[in-house]
């Protein structure tokens, strides 16, 4: 069997926010989508997993089972950005030469600002 992962869906109940988050940190643009759902992609790799946003009613319970990891350069900037645009901070690792800093979304979902090695 051979699958690959075509979205990475979120739930949110403000999506115009999240929209306006997710575009700003990832510089993904909205490829299609209305009041209650939006696909964030690149339109030059329309092949590429997109994030999927979804306007749904009940609020967010309880610590994420999965979340996005963001690759970056530069840890050191990209963190500051991320709280600029609306994430909070959680934590900091540094791990056999990987550093990355939980995050949170403006709905308190989590996700990784990683730096690899090197």
């Amino acid at each position: 069997m051979s699958m690959r992962i075509g979205n990475i869906a979120i739930d949110c109940n403000d999506l115009d926010a999240m929209k306006a988050f997710w575009m700003r940190l990832t510089g993904l643009q909205q490829l299609a989508g209305d009041d209650s759902f939006a696909f964030l992609g690149d339109p030059e790799k329309m092949g590429r997993t997109k994030l999927f946003l979804q306007r749904v009613p009940e609020p967010r319970v309880g610590k994420n089972r999965l979340h996005v990891d963001l690759y970056v350069r530069d840890l050191a900037t990209a963190e500051p950005e991320a709280v600029a645009a609306g994430a909070g901070r959680v934590a900091s690792h540094d791990r056999d030469g990987v550093r990355w800093s939980v995050m949170t979304d403006p709905e308190g979902n989590e996700f990784c600002l990683v730096q690899p090695p090197g």
